[in-house]
């Protein structure tokens, strides 16, 4: 059994609900709220288009609201985009950085990254950075080498705004919305190897590290009974009532 150890569960809704729907999960969440216990933070990332109508539902529940992605630029001719600064303004207190999504789909690049990790910081918006491994470095075992290289092109020698706060995911490509499964072993493995760099280079910030990589109510507690896991960045099952509160439900407080 887990005490005392403060859990965060990120919700990333990605794409999969609309608007309609997006606030109908929030409003019940709020119902449920009650059955998720003292030592834990819940931070929901709905659509951008859901982002303000979510933030109203959560209004004085206690449960955070993040965004899926920003821009570094706080105005200006990036058609599609919404700045940090508007995210900010809109109540936001997470955004996800180099979700691996926008890595290899959208081909967000490590400069991209950190410009969004300084301009976060500046806007008074904590990051979550996301890192991990494809499966090609995996089998090559470059895994640490290809977190390394993310971590350090995101944070290293930085003259920015100080990090106070960072919240850091592993998820590695190869076990997220595949079914293939980290052993919360190697995840404890990855993610203690994470710290340290991160430790190193921001030694005053204070670090939050989570899991995020086919989380369910089955497995989450034996991803949080380790030592450095301090919560899970969760996708699809996250924008489901029945499958997240099972997750919620299987921390134990």
């Amino acid at each position: 059994m887990m005490h005392k150890k403060k859990f965060y569960l990120f919700a990333n809704w990605k794409m999969y609900l609309d608007l309609k729907n997006s606030v109908m999960l929030a409003k019940n969440l709020c119902k449920d709220k009650k059955k998720f216990g003292g030592k834990l933070e819940m931070a929901i990332f709905p659509s951008s288009f859901s982002f303000l109508s979510v933030k109203e539902a959560l209004k004085n529940t206690g449960l955070q609201i993040g965004s899926q992605n920003a821009h570094w630029e706080d105005k200006g001719g990036c058609t599609g985009e919404v700045s940090m600064y508007d995210y900010k303004k809109a109540g936001a207190k997470y955004v996800l950085v180099g979700h691996s999504e926008r890595r290899h789909l959208f081909h967000e690049t490590n400069q991209e990254v950190r410009n969004k990790i300084e301009t976060s910081v500046c806007a008074g918006i904590i990051p979550v950075l996301c890192v991990g491994e494809t499966q090609k470095e995996r089998e090559s075992t470059k895994e640490k080498e290809a977190v390394s290289i993310q971590l350090e092109s995101a944070l290293n020698n930085r003259n920015g705004c100080v990090i106070k706060k960072i919240v850091v995911a592993y998820e590695p490509v190869w076990a997220i919305g595949t079914g293939k499964n980290c052993d919360p072993e190697e995840a404890e493995r990855m993610l203690e190897f994470i710290g340290e760099i991160v430790a190193k280079l921001l030694p005053t910030a204070e670090i939050i590290l989570l899991y995020g990589g086919s989380v369910k109510g089955e497995n989450v507690a034996s991803f949080l009974s380790k030592q450095h896991i301090n919560g899970v960045l969760v996708g699809g099952a996250s924008a489901k009532l029945d499958s997240w509160l099972k997750i919620a439900q299987n921390v134990v407080v």
